[in-house]
């Protein structure tokens, strides 16, 4: 179960590291990629953050080691804009989430079932009254 001031953090953190992504980092293996979940542990001491680059799957290693690399700087860049006695520790994670839901509406997308014909009316008179 998670604290109002979990998620509050979180989503700073969110907040604080796509904004790092995306105007501050220079590494070209991260651009393009997206912060989609930060969760943080009951002490605040860890947060483990769900990135993803859709449609570079294929990247996910190059990405995870780039995050490696940055991650010092991210960190220090989140220490000095959070209120927290201590800087939690960024773990990142890759995110399947979105590659999942995509290759859902795939096969969704695949199946064959025939659209309802609108002039067909329902000729079911089980739902009749007995008095009609």
């Amino acid at each position: 179960m998670t604290s109002i001031k979990q998620e509050r953090m979180a989503g700073r953190i969110r907040q604080i590291l796509s904004e790092l992504l995306l105007r501050e980092v220079g590494d070209p293996r991260l651009l393009g990629l997206t912060i989609t979940r930060v969760e943080l542990d009951q002490e605040l001491q860890f947060a483990r953050v769900w990135v993803n680059a859709l449609g570079e799957e294929e990247r996910e290693a190059e990405i995870l080691m780039a995050l490696g690399h940055a991650k010092g700087f991210l960190r220090r860049e989140v220490g000095k804009r959070v209120r927290l006695r201590k800087t939690p520790d960024l773990q990142f994670r890759w995110d399947s989430t979105l590659e999942q839901g995509e290759r859902m509406n795939q096969l969704i997308a695949s199946l064959n079932i025939p659209a309802a014909d609108p002039t067909e009316t329902d000729t079911d008179d089980s739902t009749a009254s007995p008095m009609d």
